[in-house]
């Protein structure tokens, strides 16, 4: 049942296309969606019945927002920015991965092969992507020793090595003209797209005539070559009667679930595949196209010539955005691909169903547990902090941050202490979290739904101050309270810090002492990082003849006592240092080490 607030804003919405934004109790964004009629799409949220993740979306929904856009193509574009911006937990959200590795013929007056993960617009010609960087390696190999182009570093007046080998024109040495750079790239490009029974009729012709001239270790080298395109080019069977490279997309959908199915199809052969699988809440065609179009804005991912999608897709809009054709196929090999990786989503699926079942009564269970127990709304992001110091100096403090009972250790955080200089709890505990909540409404990034703290009511009432005080803000705030075995008890959370038991066989108390054991070993971990480090800089620092200067440069270089004092004299010279101080160094250092 919608509130009040949100029956109002219903009836103002427009018969318009645009975003919507779901936000949560806390005004977070927890959805983004896009629609050719706002009013009917935001509607059906609140006026229709729902299960699975669709259910819980809305349950969690407290208000919403919309931006109306002057066309469809406007809001898909406007759809996944907000997407990116935001990541909201209900949408299909792909990170900006590194991609496939592909070849690169660079773009210089002498231009060479290389294995590329970075594709940039400078006029290179890229291949790929190729379904691992020992697949790349391996073509690439196999093309430097049939289509050579430059593999030397450039002009040395004397021949290199590979030009005697036969794997460079020789740029080593004169001057190569472009034409002979455009005749050989020419047929690394036929190569790569397929036509290989060209090439391989030259190679036996070459291996006949070295035979024939008993040139047998020539004859195996290219009979070496001739294998390389048998099991590896001609091996992978041919799944098209045309060279286009292309990209297919299918899916299958049950109970709440997406699975799809990402085929790279290069060299008329299946190259790669790809499989993901995800929660969603719209329809199954609107979460594969904001995937799709997800898919190409990732670093690294180059657009194909094609792209095949099932029906039921706006193939004039993904194609207006993405540049490129986007066509369903009726008939054919292509439309039995299509069906092929539909069949493969559906199995993917199905075998992940139990395993999904069983981990999510670890993981989400676990959380609803927790916010159950506490009496607050249902959430998904724990962040939980530690310090550590070792008798009030080196201070450090630790964030670790859980999505649905699972570790994200990407955003986990490091803090060295900056205003604090003695054990001093309360200040630590003000310090880290000024600083982490400010800089998240500095970026307008979202805030977590519970924060943990190890300790008692002196880091609860600090963290308290700063979120209500400083930053006004509303975040539910508890403790981690260890028993005298210093081991997991209960939580200490409300305005008179109360105690709150779990159940000690429940997977929400298992969750919690999974947090409260990570965050310590990760502050931890940090402390034992920089009291090294410090030691080491003292130690440096009571040598006679030895600045800050020196110091940063031997530890840049060097890192540790130990293998400062094992390098030679000389290297400790090179860095500027004078051989009566680095002489010193080495005696006071190995003198140290003894006494250890």
């Amino acid at each position: 049942m919608a509130s009040e607030h949100i029956e109002h804003k219903l009836a103002l919405l427009p018969d318009l296309p645009g975003c919507y934004q779901m936000k949560n109790i806390n005004s977070q964004i927890i959805y983004v969606g896009k629609a050719k009629n706002l009013k009917n799409r935001v509607r059906s949220y609140f006026k229709s019945s729902h299960d699975g993740k669709t259910a819980r979306l809305v349950s969690e929904i407290a208000d919403f927002d919309y931006i109306v856009t002057s066309s469809d193509k406007e809001a898909f574009l406007l759809e996944i920015t907000l997407i990116q911006k935001y990541q909201p937990y209900f949408n299909i959200k792909l990170k900006r991965g590194t991609g496939y590795p592909y070849i690169k013929i660079t773009n210089e007056r002498d231009p060479q092969m290389i294995i590329s993960g970075d594709l940039k617009k400078d006029g290179a010609y890229y291949f790929g992507p190729y379904p691992n960087v020992y697949a790349a390696e391996e073509t690439l190999h196999f093309l430097q020793k049939v289509y050579p182009l430059r593999r030397c570093t450039g002009f040395q007046h004397r021949p290199c090595l590979y030009y005697h080998m036969g794997q460079c024109l020789g740029a080593c040495f004169k001057t190569v003209p472009k034409e002979a750079y455009d005749k050989q790239i020419t047929r690394i490009k036929s190569f790569l797209n397929g036509n290989v029974k060209t090439v391989k009729k030259q190679l036996v012709t070459k291996m006949d005539d070295a035979a024939k001239n008993l040139e047998f270790e020539r004859a195996a080298d290219i009979r070496d070559q001739i294998h390389y395109i048998e099991v590896t080019v001609e091996k992978q069977k041919i799944i098209s009667n045309d060279n286009t490279p292309r990209d297919l997309f299918n899916f299958y959908i049950d109970k709440g679930w997406l699975s799809i199915q990402v085929f790279f199809i290069r060299q008329a052969r299946l190259m790669k595949r790809e499989k993901r699988l995800f929660p969603v809440v719209s329809t199954a065609t609107e979460e594969l196209t904001s995937f799709i179009l997800q898919f190409y804005n990732q670093k690294n991912n180059l657009l194909p010539n094609e792209i095949l999608v099932p029906k039921g897709l706006d193939n004039q809009v993904l194609s207006d955005i993405l540049q490129i054709p986007v066509r369903t196929p009726q008939r054919g090999q292509k439309r039995d691909l299509m069906n092929l990786a539909k069949e493969n989503a559906q199995i993917t699926l199905e075998e992940k169903f139990r395993l999904l079942e069983l981990d999510d009564s670890k993981t989400v269970g676990a959380m609803k547990e927790i916010t159950d127990a506490l009496g607050i709304p249902t959430g998904h992001r724990i962040e939980a902090f530690d310090h550590s110091h070792i008798q009030g100096t080196d201070l450090v403090s630790a964030m670790v941050v859980f999505t649905d009972g699972k570790p994200d250790k990407k955003m986990y955080r490091k803090y060295k202490l900056v205003t604090v200089d003695h054990a001093d709890e309360a200040a630590s505990t003000r310090e880290v979290i000024r600083r982490r909540y400010t800089r998240l409404l500095k970026e307008h990034k979202p805030m977590p739904d519970l924060i943990l703290m190890d300790g008692g009511e002196i880091q609860l009432n600090a963290v308290k101050d700063v979120l209500v005080n400083e930053l006004n803000l509303q975040i539910p705030v508890a403790g981690m309270v260890k028993n005298d075995k210093h081991k997991t008890a209960d939580l200490l959370f409300g305005p008179d810090d109360r105690h709150v038991a779990l159940d000690p066989k429940s997977q929400g108390f298992y969750l919690v002492q999974r947090i409260q054991d990570e965050v310590h070993r990760f502050a931890i971990t940090f402390h034992r990082q920089v009291h090294t480090k410090h030691s080491l800089s003292s130690r440096l620092d009571d040598i006679a003849g030895v600045g800050p200067k020196t110091r940063n440069k031997l530890l840049r270089k060097f890192g540790s006592m130990k293998h400062i004092s094992e390098a030679p004299i000389a290297d400790l010279q090179k860095l500027g240092i004078s051989e009566n101080v680095a002489k010193t160094i080495k005696i006071s250092l190995n003198g140290m080490l003894k006494t250890k």
